[in-house]
């Protein structure tokens, strides 16, 4: 089994993992800021279930901001630009970095870069909005730096050991072993940071709705003071 933080709370019958981190910050004043909306991080490894959770609080919650990230890697079949990303050669990414077009981009398992657009954060947070997003460890790291604590909630999306997650990625899909290492050494690193996240909600493989369901109670709890 993997260790994560055991500090939690029972939410509406619900036990959920808090960070020790988080915690404390609860317990401060909120630091003001120009925002006055709410970004709300999806976080983990690949295979996690990060974006099928996102494509189901979507479905229930139109009026969410949902930005699409950029990458570099090829479209797979079924996807459609615009959808899950915006698809750009590496040479016309590398001109966005270096117009600082990115609130943060990362390469990922040493190959594409993935990233996300900075006006597509930070002007629907200036205008209140509830902004939902699905990021690596990686750019948990960077976007934490930037948005205000009081902004941003960072939701880890747990697994219940490496086996499931190893399963999770090869239904998605074949690849080779040397991908599939990089991965679950890319999976480690983060699983080791997830206590820096506000909260932990386990993700078992068949109960994607429990799932969904606890992410969604934490998101409308959250939000309760903007309206």
């Amino acid at each position: 089994m993997i260790n994560y933080t055991k500090f939690s709370i029972v939410f509406q019958g619900v036990r959920i993992y808090i960070s020790s981190a988080y915690k404390n910050h609860m317990e401060n004043e909120e630091q003001k800021s120009e925002y006055t909306g709410k970004l709300f991080l999806i976080v983990g490894p690949s295979g996690s279930g990060k974006g099928t959770v996102i494509e189901r609080i979507k479905g229930k919650y139109s009026g969410f901001v949902y930005p699409v990230s950029y990458t570099t890697r090829e479209i797979r079949n079924g996807e459609v630009e615009g959808g899950s990303y915006h698809y750009v050669s590496k040479e016309k990414f590398e001109e966005m970095i270096k117009a600082g077009e990115f609130l943060e981009y990362a390469v990922v398992h040493s190959d594409n870069y993935y990233g996300t657009f900075k006006k597509d954060i930070l002007e629907p947070l200036k205008r209140g909005a509830v902004v939902i997003r699905e990021v690596d460890i990686q750019g948990f790291n960077s976007i934490r730096n930037i948005v205000p604590k009081a902004n941003l909630v960072s939701i880890f999306m747990k697994v219940s050991d490496m086996e499931d997650l190893k399963g999770r990625i090869l239904r998605r899909g074949k690849i080779s072993d040397e991908e599939l290492q990089r991965r679950f050494e890319s999976a480690k690193k983060e699983i080791a940071q997830a206590g820096d996240c506000n909260y932990q909600v386990e993700n078992k493989w068949g109960e994607i709705e429990n799932c969904v369901g606890n992410v969604e109670r934490i998101i409308l709890a959250e939000i309760k003071s903007l309206y």
